[in-house]
């Protein structure tokens, strides 16, 4: 029976109550390798980005971005693609308990090329891959009927493999009234109709796959399409014929995508013409890459269907996020959050020519930054020996070698190690580490989950300059994502005036290649000393920068009174509550100066804790490099101030209060408006 627009009584749901998941996602799984030269050939693409790909899994991942209890229904090999891929989708909230990791196969892989606006080369690497060989002992009923609804891709029925186990995975669907969707996803390479190097090939007629699809149409409540896939659906020559051959084996609700049209929805019968069927008009942008729009859609479309919203507002969705999809790079990551869709329809409504380039929209770009979901930090506790002169200058002191400060290095790694054991710190110990004298160390941090700073500033320079380069963001490009960009900069608002334009210049440079490469930033701004202080130099420095359109992830400040940390608290929650925070610094304080700092800042909303670096080594280093204690002598010092601040780090934030339930900065709030310049 065709679904209703509007379900009648008005507050009856088209879906059965009491699921725990709102959709379940059967079909690809893979590793999309997208070109970064766009305008190349692929025999020409020096370099890929490396994204969450496949038709099911797109949408699985778009799903839980906009909200939905979303599971994935796949298979990926015992590889480290497999693990990237769980991984992905687990961050973004995606259920992944019904992925099973198969040992006998590899991962799917994709290759992508963007040549031009109309040419999209890829190739498929889907030999006996991994996700094809998904069986129908891989869920039980219980788990289908858990759902409000169930999503199976098209190439899911393109062999004897993956047409039985859908077909089972429908059969448990339809015994316990959970609505079934099917997204047409016609490729002729996977139904074998063209070379295998062609994945570009959108549509190629074939009787056999017309007469396969048309006999699972009837399982089916609702189908989504493009005109080319409603064509090889209904296997005739026109659209409308083969919508008139697709309803008479089926009463779905059908979604033709129109692309910059819009969408159509029919619901009952046919028209005689498609121009008959109301037009749900889309929103016209300039296309960067198609690839993975009809998946943005497809989550659009279902992010309204499942919350019982009209169809006429599921196309809106869906059509705004098939339009932001089609302007950026990738698909799944390039899938809008809630805020970004309520952004992009209200600008687009008050001013369609300036959204025609919505990649061009700071406030978007913003908001696709800092809205999805990502890791929450309650407490930073880090210890930072990211010092690079200092380190170089206790070598020349002890008559140590300088490559020995590499070893030293490493062992900090390990005393934060065993400081995160002894005290069940997982998810909140934190490190600054340089990459001159640190890189081993760097190594060996990198991939235990912990916050991970790393200075690109040359230290001592004023005005800024970068340690390797001016090209910062060639810099980052070598970069692990999870690494946090750390920039120390000596800003004070009333510094001459060139002298500030030219920091101002470095860091918008820097601003910009980590809005591109996607690591996260942290400002570190201590005003120099040498021009006049204040109570409020702290505060008017960070508004300047505020002011001039910068937006760190991160500041690392100075210790301040209560009242200057209330003002900052305030101008962060004003101005981007999205920060994710600030966290103190040390200047080689004595550790009980720290700790009386400690009491102001533990007030703060918006201050997590502290990354302190010569308070906690200085002593220490000097005394290994000079020979006088051993490796493990070293450690334990360390451990023991690192461990000292972290105890008193926290007994003050219970003294004032903190986690009382108070909104600090950072939180989850939907604020759709950046603060003009």
């Amino acid at each position: 029976m065709a679904l209703t627009s509007n379900p009648t009584p008005r507050d009856a749901s088209r879906f059965a109550a009491g699921r725990s998941r709102d959709i379940i996602c059967l079909g690809r799984l893979a590793v999309d390798l997208y070109a970064q030269q766009v305008g190349s050939r692929l025999e020409d693409v020096a370099s890929f980005a490396k994204y969450l790909g496949g038709s099911s899994a797109n949408i699985a991942f778009g799903c839980a971005r906009l909200g939905l209890n979303a599971s994935m229904l796949a298979r990926v090999g015992n590889d480290h693609m497999g693990r990237f891929l769980t991984e992905t989708l687990t961050k973004e909230g995606c259920d992944v308990e019904h992925v099973r990791v198969d040992h006998e196969r590899l991962t799917a892989l994709v290759l992508l090329g963007l040549k031009d606006r109309d040419t999209f080369p890829l190739i498929f690497y889907r030999e006996n891959c991994a996700d094809m060989a998904v069986d129908e002992n891989d869920f039980d009923e219980a788990y289908i009927a858990s759902s409000k609804a169930l999503l199976i891709t098209g190439t899911h029925f393109s062999t004897e493999q993956v047409n039985r186990t859908s077909r089972r995975a429908l059969e448990y669907a339809r015994r316990n009234d959970v609505r079934t969707v099917l997204d047409i996803d016609y490729r002729p390479v996977l139904w074998g109709l063209t070379g295998k190097a062609d994945g570009e090939t959108r549509f190629v007629a074939n009787d056999g796959v017309s007469t396969h699809i048309q006999s699972i149409l009837p399982l089916f409540d609702l189908v989504i399409g493009t005109e080319e896939e409603f064509r090889i659906a209904g296997g005739k020559d026109t659209l409308i014929d083969s919508l008139a051959q697709v309803r008479k084996v089926t009463a779905a609700t059908l979604v033709v995508k129109r692309g910059p049209l819009g969408c159509q929805i029919i619901e009952g019968d046919v028209p005689a013409s498609i121009d008959d069927a109301p037009i749900q008009g889309g929103v016209e942008v300039e296309v960067l890459n198609v690839l993975g729009a009809g998946d943005a859609f497809a989550s659009g479309f279902l992010s309204g269907w499942l919350r019982d919203e009209p169809l006429e507002a599921c196309a809106r969705s869906a059509n705004a996020s098939g339009a932001l999809v089609v302007s950026r790079h990738g698909c799944a990551p390039a899938m809008p959050t809630p805020a970004e869709l309520d952004y992009f329809l209200r600008e687009a409504k008050a001013d369609p020519a300036r959204m025609r380039r919505p990649d061009r929209d700071a406030t978007l770009a913003r908001l696709h930054r800092v809205t999805p979901a990502r890791k929450t930090y309650d407490e930073v506790l880090g210890f930072a020996f990211d010092h690079r002169n200092q380190f170089f200058e206790l070598a020349q002191q002890t008559g140590a070698d300088p490559a020995r400060i590499s070893t030293l290095k490493r062992l900090f790694v390990e005393a934060v190690k065993q400081t995160e054991e002894a005290l069940g710190l997982q998810g909140k110990v934190a490190v600054l580490i340089d990459d001159r004298y640190g890189q081993d160390a760097l190594n060996e941090a990198t991939g235990r989950g912990w916050w991970i700073g790393r200075p690109v500033e040359l230290p001592g320079s004023v005005p800024l300059v970068f340690d390797h380069g001016r090209s910062v963001g060639t810099t980052l490009t070598s970069w692990p994502r999870e690494h946090v960009v750390k920039c120390l900069v000596q800003f004070h608002p009333d510094e001459p005036i060139e002298q500030r334009i030219e920091q101002e210049a470095q860091l918008r440079a820097l601003y910009d290649a980590v809005q591109e490469s996607g690591h996260e930033l942290l400002l570190e701004v201590i005003p120099p000393k040498h021009l006049p202080g204040g109570p409020d130099v702290v505060f008017r420095a960070l508004k300047r920068l505020y002011n001039i359109g910068i937006y760190p992830e991160w500041w690392k400040l100075e210790p301040m009174d209560a009242s200057q940390w209330q003002a900052v608290d305030a101008l962060i929650q004003e101005r981007d509550p999205y920060c994710r925070g600030v966290v103190l610094l040390g200047l080689s304080a004595p550790v009980e100066q720290m700790m009386e700092g400690f009491r102001a800042a533990a007030q703060s909303k918006t201050c997590k804790g502290f990354t302190v670096g010569r308070t906690i080594h200085y002593e220490p280093s000097h005394a290994w490099l000079a020979g006088e204690i051993s490796d493990d002598e070293v450690i334990a010092r360390v451990r023991r101030t690192f461990e000292t601040l972290i105890q008193s780090w926290r007994e003050h934030r219970a003294a004032a209060g903190a986690g009382d339930g108070t909104a600090h900065a950072g939180s989850s709030r939907n604020v759709h408006q950046e603060q003009a310049a």
